[in-house]
């Protein structure tokens, strides 16, 4: 009954530096998915866990300092992801300053990161942050078993898929490998659900993006986010998320090099909407990459939601390619309580798509596909990127024109980063381009934002077109008139306040 706690997982706060005021009252507060994940997983192996979610319960370094101590685990583990590709990397802003606090406070605390920024930059971190005291590189799971089963000291050089510093420098054990397909159920099982903080009820300290709950404020909490897989077949350039599926530890290797999936049993995932569904959980994130890819997967699961007749109630959304949505399929997905995709479009020109290995499907397929999705009532967020490689202001103003003319319901532009783990990454630093000099400025939405420049443009070119194309397509009459059409007076207002707040950016002198 009185057996220490063998690790305290830290979900860190970085909202207001990574958000700025959207922070208040827009951007979504998630579920620390990978934090769950890892308890479970510990936690199924037989070792004490609990979670500490800084960022839903916005706390100070000072504050999470204090409940860290009365805690008082044999391990503090930082799980450093976010709610996209680049918040691996930006979330280090509250986790390093976090860490920071708790290491002069409390040096005898072991502190590990993992994360995609530790999967893809793991002596960098080490050697700049000597609060950090081991990373595990790639996912995490087997190599925080094996330093569980440890003494934390001096079985260091024993412990494989981690980084730490003998004497000072910066060592890197032999890889560990990821869970294999066959025992994705047994090594991962699930989400720690119980070890999330609330205040009057489960889940109340979450919320969704606002466009995910239709633009209306009583359907963003209670929320959850959940993968049903992990990883991505693609090999996009401009994306990291497959750095923590790495085995091979060796310099400057990009995550496109480890484009492989995994999947949770459909049996194991209906156990989880169980559980979401036990405390009134409708808001639901899938955050796979590519949820609508592989029918063997979703099929029996959409099923399964729709059987047990959660498809009515629960409000998704999922990630697709635009040549990956099955029109066949669309109508099980709205059945089972999908009502939205969010589609990676990314740029009109399929020769700027072509450079980044997106894919060369057709512009006509695109329209296509939206009209199939909008048919089975279903809305679609557009995402899209400024400044790719080969970008042009003309090139810009024709993403912004589809993006204006395809007119849905949500509309998502970022400027082009250079993340860490990325191809981009290692093809900018061979360039010798202009990196962002903070974890915040890989941040989308940050002060500090700093995109990736490109022959053509200046970084501070792309950064401005991106923050006037936001203003065009939300203040676009066709736009308006359809989320009145669509959703109501409710959400327009909630649009309207959106539109009030603005971002300040460094790189254009604010």
């Amino acid at each position: 009954m009185n057996r220490r706690l063998d690790v305290l997982f830290i979900n860190p706060n970085s909202a207001k530096r990574v958000y700025q005021d959207l922070s208040k009252d827009y951007s979504a507060i998630e579920t620390p998915t990978w934090s769950l994940l890892l308890a479970q997983s510990c936690r199924a192996a037989g070792y004490g866990v609990a979670i500490l979610d800084a960022d839903a319960e916005r706390l100070t370094p000072e504050d999470a300092t204090k409940r860290i101590a009365e805690l008082n685990p044999r391990l503090v583990c930082f799980v450093v992801y976010g709610q996209n590709p680049s918040s691996g990397t930006t979330n280090m802003t509250g986790a390093v300053e976090l860490a920071d606090y708790l290491k002069a406070a409390h040096p005898e605390y072991p502190i590990a990161f993992v994360g995609s920024h530790m999967s893809a930059l793991p002596k960098e971190v080490l050697q700049s942050h000597p609060s950090i005291d081991i990373v595990l590189i790639g996912e995490g799971v087997y190599a925080l078993r094996n330093l569980l089963a440890s003494n934390l000291n001096g079985d260091m050089p024993k412990i494989a898929g981690i980084g730490w510093r003998n004497n000072g420098q910066v060592v890197l054990n032999a890889p560990e490998k990821v869970v294999p397909q066959e025992r994705m159920d047994i090594d991962m099982p699930g989400y720690a659900w119980d070890l999330l903080p609330y205040k009057n009820k489960p889940f109340d300290m979450y919320r969704a993006h606002l466009w995910h709950a239709d633009f209306q404020d009583q359907y963003k909490t209670p929320f959850a986010a959940l993968y049903t897989s992990l990883g991505c077949r693609f090999k996009c350039d401009f994306c990291m998320i497959n750095i923590v599926n790495r085995t091979d530890y060796s310099d400057d290797v990009p995550s496109n090099k480890s484009n492989f999936m995994r999947y949770w049993s459909p049996e194991l995932m209906l156990k989880e909407f169980d559980k979401l569904q036990e405390h009134g959980v409708n808001t639901v994130r899938l955050v796979d990459e590519m949820f609508f890819l592989d029918k063997r997967y979703y099929e029996p699961l959409l099923k399964g939601l729709y059987e047990r007749g959660y498809g009515e109630k629960l409000r998704m959304w999922s990630y697709s390619r635009v040549d990956t949505l099955r029109k066949e399929y669309l109508e099980l997905f709205r059945k089972a309580g999908m009502r939205w995709f969010c589609l990676g479009i990314e740029a009109a020109s399929q020769n700027i798509r072509r450079e980044v290995t997106k894919g060369t499907f057709q512009e006509v397929n695109i329209r296509k596909v939206i009209q199939e999705a909008r048919d089975a009532d279903i809305n679609i967020i557009s995402n899209f990127m400024f400044g790719l490689p080969e970008d042009t202001l003309e090139t810009m103003q024709q993403t912004l024109d589809l993006g204006l003319e395809l007119c849905t319901e949500m509309w998502n532009g970022y400027a082009c980063m250079a993340l860490p783990g990325s191809p981009l990454y290692y093809e900018a630093k061979k360039l010798n381009m202009k990196m962002p000099e903070s974890y915040a400025g890989y941040g989308f939405l940050s002060y500090d934002c700093q995109p990736m420049a490109t022959k053509y443009l200046t970084a501070a070119e792309i950064m401005q077109f991106r923050d006037n194309a936001f203003e065009k397509y939300f203040n676009y009459q066709p736009y308006l008139d359809l989320v009145q059409k669509k959703f109501g007076q409710n959400a327009m207002d909630n649009i309207n306040g959106l539109k009030k707040v603005k971002l300040k950016r460094k790189i254009l002198g604010d």
